[in-house]
């Protein structure tokens, strides 16, 4: 057992000492408008003064997280506050719904039809009101998820009027993302919101069961990115996506619910989604997951397709060490290590901090950058912060219970 005692020592050093002092050095917290810039440079510099309102939620989370894992401080306590009062003040539009990113100072640049800023919105209010007992922030998060949910039930809910984005009457189609982020943000509510816990629950249970309805695929052994709105299968380039990272996060969603419920069956599949995805996205030349794999093996058509993408890695950390945890199988132990190693030593910047976000198919490092509108202290921080429970649970040989 002194091997989990020793990733659990390196995980939380990794993220203290490393990971997040690289961002407290860095130009994240914007100390003139309040909020966060995430787009930094290998030295943690700003090089694009626009905000994502994506990240002003994940690093309002990320901040509360550290809170509730590792007690109150006030630096922690300050820098989730800057994102509270800016997303409350500059990222939500009339209708309700929140834009998607935005200029230093506020002011709207994109809007989008899909609710994962107001999904990141929402964990993040959670988070922090369940960290400091802020009634406010756990208000705003409930009311939020309700407008969310209503979307989810019929997009004819959606206040935010536009063109559809494709002709449904020639194909309808269905994204598993959108069942993924209502899981995983009903579970934070579920959590940090206690006396509603039954409520999200029943919500829980019916986001899992259409996650499994449409698109997970036996037959096809993977679980799919989009499918016709009846789930059955497109054969088009979109319809055979797999996409690797989110099959292993969606995994670790649906064995976290599993563990809630005591849903055997559930487990089962939860595994199995893992299990296909690194059959399917594990590359045996050089090491690391692909970003998307065509399920045909028919070209893929994303350009980007084969580049290793530093989330994936960290969705597939979290799924392979709980799947360990949960069943024993050293084959999830062996993956878990080989990906753990794997990332200390392509995506780790060992001089300057932090992880590089992408490489190519053979490990060289692409962008430079720690940070873009995409990439920012979440993915990493959060399986840094979930890989240590796991491993001290595994260490003391307890049960695993339920992790986000």
């Amino acid at each position: 057992m002194d091997k989990f005692l020793n990733y659990e020592n390196m995980f939380k050093s990794h993220l203290i000492d490393d990971v997040m002092a690289f961002w407290d050095k860095s130009d994240l917290i914007d100390k003139v408008n309040g909020g966060y810039y995430t787009a930094v440079d290998c030295y943690g510099k700003v090089y694009n003064n626009d905000k994502s309102v994506w990240f002003q939620g994940r690093c309002m989370w990320t901040y509360s997280a550290l809170i509730n894992k590792y007690g109150h401080n006030p630096i922690w306590e300050e820098n989730a506050k800057t994102g509270k009062d800016f997303l409350d003040n500059h990222c939500i539009d009339n209708d309700g719904r929140m834009f998607f990113t935005v200029t230093a100072d506020g002011k709207p640049l994109r809007k989008r039809r899909y609710f994962f800023s107001e999904s990141f919105y929402c964990i993040a209010m959670a988070e922090y009101g369940y960290a400091m007992q802020d009634a406010d922030a756990l208000y705003k998060s409930e009311k939020c998820f309700d407008m969310m949910y209503k979307i989810y039930q019929n997009p004819d809910n959606d206040p935010f009027k536009i063109t559809p984005k494709a002709y449904k009457d020639t194909r309808n189609e269905r994204a598993a993302a959108n069942s993924m982020v209502m899981l995983c943000t009903s579970q934070i509510l579920r959590r940090c919101i206690p006396q509603r816990s039954g409520y999200y629950s029943e919500i829980v249970k019916i986001i899992c069961e259409d996650m499994i309805k449409y698109f997970y695929r036996e037959d096809l052994k993977c679980m799919l990115e989009t499918v016709a709105f009846d789930g059955s299968f497109i054969d088009t380039p979109a319809g055979r996506t797999v996409n690797p990272g989110h099959a292993c996060e969606n995994s670790w969603f649906l064995m976290n619910e599993a563990l809630y419920s005591d849903n055997n069956e559930l487990m089962k599949k939860a595994l199995n989604i893992l299990d296909w995805s690194l059959n399917i996205g594990w590359d045996k030349k050089y090491g690391g997951i692909f970003y998307f794999k065509d399920i045909l093996g028919k070209p893929e058509d994303q350009l980007e397709w084969d580049m290793k993408l530093w989330w994936v890695h960290n969705e597939a950390m979290i799924a392979c060490l709980a799947a360990y945890g949960i069943t024993k199988n050293e084959s999830y132990l062996d993956y878990f290590e080989k990906i753990t190693s794997y990332c200390m030593d392509h995506f780790h910047d060992k001089q300057y901090g932090e992880w590089y976000g992408y490489l190519h198919r053979d490990n060289t490092v692409s962008h430079t950058q720690k940070g873009t509108l995409w990439k920012g202290p979440f993915h990493l921080p959060r399986a840094l912060m979930i890989c240590e429970v796991l491993c001290k649970d595994i260490r003391y040989d307890r049960p695993i219970t339920p992790f986000i």
